[in-house]
């Protein structure tokens, strides 16, 4: 591991920092002034930076900017007065990891720089797995090698894709594929399930409305498709799109054009479509349910999505993956699959398909007791005793892939920390609150055995910045919504989003 750098005109300062970082076997090195610390940015860089604000001949914040051009990522500390709140709100604001107020107690001053050292070993770590280039889809099967085909011949084309498939296959990740290997892909990536918008607001998503359009709109909005110029747009659930919607897609489809709610003047719409659906839209033509010009409109090229039934000889393959990744992101060491367990789930017909065997990852990664998981560390319902397991459709285990950050995770309809449920009829499993607790107990007794400082104060932080984190995700980055969802003032969000460094 690199030194800390410590970068103050204060040799008694230096001299402290030096000696209690010294007893917890940290390597350091020390600078005078700004200059002495620039100037060796230019051949080498530490794990941490740590830094007055006040210093002859260059400030703490200029360093910081130097930090952030030459080396970003690096986590920067800065030393400053306690009154001197300014010089803290423009240290966040310049990219700081945290200040450190002077006078400050050696203790948890060394504990804050074993935090951002964490941070930056992370970091490395996120880094090499990036340049590792991991695959997008994974698949040895001959229906996946076919998918990857069809995605590789539509590299250079910007044809509306109709992609067909059961639920949880992974049909957003194949829009996405289609996206990023395209002529569009340094545009942007919209997606829309269109079964999860109320009728009443899914025009307004698509389209976007004028001001004073109807009750509620004070503001002009830009819909799905202004969102999505330049790039492409994916409608999920395609097949439950309302009819009269249905006519007003069809219109964009064919002539380019589409007005926003309440307005008059046409806006061209430069937009790749890409739909998808687990529905059969032949049989819903035939009934009446979808128009038939729209149909034709999206099906110039289909790409049909095979179940994971299918594709047997995927499982595991995928569940080694997923694993990792549910490891990785609870922060855990991954778990291992016995060859006679990822046989058996081999021989299992999965009804919620990819996404119910990431949920199982999840699951065991949480409540397998062992590190190698066996055939009777699986949820009692995939056991040999209900090997059909045909309780499980629609794939729903314990934590969803995108709740795999327990400490985001809220508790459902009250349900007690030691309650059980089944996720659709089946296979006892753990409740997301009794999930997430368990994951938060394992945290906390790693930090107890490892004697960390702080434990209260670190996890109620780190809490904190995974739950503004994803409402943020979840609104786009408008900070008045999220702070309305989760119920805190906007003062609250905003200075929540400086201590806790959340800005983009």
């Amino acid at each position: 591991m690199k030194p800390i750098w410590i970068v103050d005109d204060d040799q008694s300062i230096r001299w402290v920092l030096e000696k209690a970082l010294a007893r917890e076997n940290f390597a350091t090195r020390s600078f005078a002034n700004v200059r002495e610390a620039s100037a060796a940015l230019e051949h080498e860089s530490p794990q941490v930076l740590v830094s007055d604000i006040r210093m002859p001949g260059g400030s703490g914040l200029e360093l910081l900017q130097t930090v952030r051009d030459k080396v970003p990522g690096l986590p920067v500390i800065i030393m400053t007065a306690f009154s001197d709140l300014d010089s803290a709100v423009a240290a966040f604001q310049g990219g700081a990891f945290e200040y450190l107020a002077k006078p400050f107690d050696v203790d948890k001053a060394v504990e804050l720089i074993r935090r951002a050292v964490d941070e930056s070993m992370r970091g490395e770590q996120t880094w090499d797995e990036r340049v590792a280039d991991a695959p997008e889809m994974l698949g040895q099967a001959p229906a996946m090698q076919d998918m990857f085909r069809a995605i590789g011949r539509l590299s250079h084309s910007a044809a509306t894709v109709l992609i067909t498939g059961e639920s949880g296959t992974g049909k957003e990740l194949v829009a996405r594929a289609l996206h990023r290997h395209s002529p569009r892909a340094n545009g942007p990536f919209i997606a829309l399930n269109t079964a999860a918008i109320p009728k009443d607001l899914l025009e307004s998503e698509l389209f976007g409305h004028e001001r004073g359009a109807f009750t509620g709109a004070q503001a002009m909005r830009q819909g799905r498709f202004e969102q999505a110029e330049n790039g492409t747009l994916f409608l999920d659930e395609i097949g439950d799109m309302p009819f009269d919607l249905q006519t007003r897609l069809l219109r964009v489809l064919s002539d380019g054009q589409f007005y926003r709610v309440g307005g008059h003047n046409p806006l061209r719409a430069n937009v790749r479509v890409i739909a998808a659906t687990h529905q059969n839209l032949e049989s819903r033509v035939r009934q009446g349910l979808f128009r038939e010009d729209l149909y034709h409109r999206l099906n110039v090229i289909r790409l049909r999505l095979p179940a994971l039934r299918e594709r047997s000889e995927d499982i595991p393959l995928l569940t080694r993956h997923f694993l990792q990744k549910s490891a990785r992101d609870l922060g855990v060491e991954p778990k291992r699959v016995s060859e006679e367990a990822l046989a058996y789930l081999a021989s299992l017909p999965f009804p919620g398909n990819v996404r119910q065997l990431e949920n199982l990852a999840n699951w065991l990664t949480v409540m397998a007791p062992a590190q190698t998981i066996e055939i009777k560390d699986l949820p009692p319902d995939l056991g040999p005793a209900h090997s059909g397991a045909t309780d499980l459709a629609g794939g729903g285990a314990v934590i969803g892939a995108a709740d795999a950050s327990l400490a985001a995770t809220a508790p459902l309809n009250g349900a007690s920390p030691t309650a059980q449920l089944s996720p659709a009829g089946g296979m006892p499993v753990a409740a997301p609150v009794s999930a997430w607790e368990g994951g938060l107990r394992t945290e906390v007794a790693r930090m107890l055995r490892e004697n960390s400082a702080d434990v209260m104060d670190e996890l109620a932080r780190r809490f904190e910045a995974a739950v503004i984190r994803e409402a943020l995700d979840f609104t786009r980055g408008r900070k008045v919504e999220a702070a309305e969802r989760l119920g805190i003032g906007r003062n609250t969000i905003t200075r929540k989003i400086q201590e806790l460094n959340l800005e983009p």
